[in-house]
This record gives structure tokens, sequence and C-alpha cells, in this order.
């Protein structure tokens, strides 16, 4: 019992310290019910949204989205891709439809004539016939003979349309617009090329503006498509895949990358994932290789 009681036997120095820490707890829990009974500023507490900064934040999303889109340029709905038609939102049936059509060697010449042949739906029509390019002498309502190669504008002498491919350098400086320099990197371009397949990738030449390319058209078309060996995607090496114009040496590499770390590529869409293609030319650049 001596024992027990001697628990609770404290010196001076011993009840001074109980003492003081007692009283800070007893302060702590006043100032905290003190605390608790003044009211709360609502302006401390409540979130108001800043709508003009939030629509900042809104327009650069809206911008990074259209950067990973995919920009639709002036072409040719008589030379739609595979992979052209499924970037513009075509069905397959619809990209069939146009394929068969043009395997009997014909066109369309107009925005309701595609519809008629692909069977598109009027909003599909409404968004991408913008885009339509058509050569000029169908604008103007010129007629055009597909077995005599030539057009001919009313009250006016036929013109005969020669093979862009035959091209000679004098000859395409009878363009206005066209002179030494332009001439002679329209024929470096097409030798590259291996010859032109599209009459479109005349618009891809170095500094001929888009006018120019207009008024050639007028006199030169692609009459008889060169035959050209295919690159195979799946096997060929980062110099062979460079050596297509328009593919850039970074890009070559990043198509070997991509092949040696996913395999086999099954299909030329595989090609938008790989950094700086040039989405924009695929309908081109598809022309020439092979999977």
């Amino acid at each position: 019992m001596n024992n027990f009681k001697s628990h609770f036997k404290f010196n001076k120095q011993e009840r001074s310290g109980i003492f003081f820490l007692l009283l800070i707890i007893i302060l702590l829990q006043v100032g905290y019910f003190v605390f608790r009974s003044f009211p709360m500023d609502e302006s401390l507490n409540s979130f108001s949204a800043d709508v003009e900064t939030q629509a900042k934040i809104d327009v650069l999303k809206q911008e990074a989205l259209q950067k990973g889109s995919i920009k639709i340029y002036p072409f040719n709905p008589n030379f739609i891709t595979d992979y052209k038609g499924y970037t513009l939102g075509m069905s397959v049936e619809e990209i069939d439809r146009l394929h068969n059509f043009r395997s009997k060697n014909t066109y369309v010449n107009s925005s309701k004539e595609f519809q008629k042949v692909t069977q598109i739906s009027d909003s599909l029509l409404n968004v991408i016939s913008p885009y339509f390019k058509f050569p000029e002498w169908i604008k103007n309502s010129k007629q055009y003979s597909a077995n005599s190669k030539r057009y001919t504008k009313p009250n006016s002498e036929p013109v005969v349309i020669k093979d862009i491919n035959l091209a000679t350098a004098k000859e395409l400086r009878s363009i206005n617009g066209i002179g030494e320099k332009l001439s002679a990197r329209i024929i470096k371009f097409r030798d590259r090329l291996g010859g032109f397949l599209v009459n479109e990738q005349l618009y891809d030449v170095y500094g001929l503006e888009p006018q120019v390319v207009d008024r050639v058209l007028k006199q030169f078309k692609v009459l008889e498509v060169p035959l050209i060996k295919k690159i195979n995607i799946n096997s060929a090496s980062i110099e062979e895949l460079q050596k297509l114009i328009y593919l850039q040496k970074k890009v070559a590499i990043g198509i070997v990358d991509y092949r040696n770390d996913n395999g086999t590529i099954v299909s030329f869409e595989e090609l938008i994932k790989i950094e700086d293609f040039p989405v924009d030319k695929i309908d081109r650049i598809t022309l020439y290789l092979s999977l």
C-alpha cells in the first residue's frame, strides 16, 4: 500500500509542470471553441469559377484536338484511295462503288454525280464537296473527248492534250508562269518519282503556284500511267524508303523502327501513327508502296 501511494507523490517542480500542462490543454480547448463560435467568411470557403480563364482553357483544348486531326486539302474525287475515303468518313461500300465506277475508265464530273455513284449521304457530301477539285475544262463546261484525248471550247479551236510524263522543258515553258527554273524543277521532280501517276502531283512541285498548275493541266495531263516498282514497306531498308521523294530520312527511320517494334505493317492506316509522317499526302505516297 505504501508503494502504491508513492506513485502519487510529486515534488514542487513536478507539481508545477503538471499544472502548466493542464493549463495549456485548457487554453487550447477554450481557443478551439472560441474560434468555432465566430462565423466563417463564406468568400474564403466558396469556389467561384473564372469564366474567362475557363474559356481560354476550352479554346486550347479545341486547338489541341485539331492538331491531332487530319487536314483536308483540295483533291480530285476520282482518285480517292481506300485510306483517303476512310479519313473522309466514307464507308467501305461507298469507296468500292467509286472504284468499280472508275475501273470502267469513267469519271465523275460533279458533286451530284459523285453522290449518285457512291450513294453517300447529303450531310457527308456537304462536308467534303467544298474540297472537290475538278479540272478547269469541266468547270467551264468544255467538251471533252476521252478517245481523242482532247477538249474543245465553244467557238474555239480544239486543244490537244499532251502527256505530262512526255513533256519537255521547252514545252512546259510555253505555259504562262513557267520559266527555265520551274520547268527544270518539274522535270527533276517527275524523274525522281519515276513519272507522275496522277495529275494532282503537279501541286507538290516546290514553288509552282496552284494557278500555274491549273494552266499546265489545261494542256498536259497523265494520259498513260507509268509502270513503277512499288516499295515493299515491310521489307524496305531506310535507304530504299527515303528514295521516295515524299519521305524524309527521319520518317523512313520511323517506319523501320515502328516495323521492328510492332511486326508486320498490315495496313497503310498504321503509317499515320509514325511521328512527322506527311498525313496530307498519304493518298499519293501509298501509290508507290506495297504491303
